[in-house]
């Protein structure tokens, strides 16, 4: 099954619900600003999206600014301040089996059907 992580408020995460939507195809939507990530399950999705955690990181939030930006982390303290602040996390995430993309653009959709 294939999921979307999805934040209402973002004009980029509607656009992939849509996308999904118009190629017909069967999809789960998780607002993960409600549904938060677990430690673990945020593991999973890097793993999948085959990238280092401080590249999922919207580096120009307020939150990073002001509390992470200037700070050595480890891959695991970054993943941990994308579970405590989920508006941390780049969005939409569209997962299907063992790939994933961020879908900036929504095309990039495709990578992972």
């Amino acid at each position: 099954m294939i999921k979307i992580y999805h934040n209402p408020r973002c004009s980029k995460s509607r656009q992939g619900v849509k996308y999904l939507e118009d190629k017909g195809l069967e999809f789960e939507v998780i607002q993960y600003l409600k549904d938060e990530f677990t430690a673990d399950e945020l593991k999973e999705v890097i793993q999948k999206l085959n990238i280092k955690p401080i590249e999922l990181v919207r580096t120009k939030e307020a939150i990073w600014k002001e509390n992470y930006k200037d700070l050595e982390l480890s891959d695991d303290q970054i993943i941990q301040a994308m579970v405590e602040n989920p508006r941390l996390i780049e969005r939409p995430i569209v997962v299907n089996k063992d790939k994933a993309v961020v879908a900036r653009p929504t095309e990039d959709i495709e990578k992972v059907l």
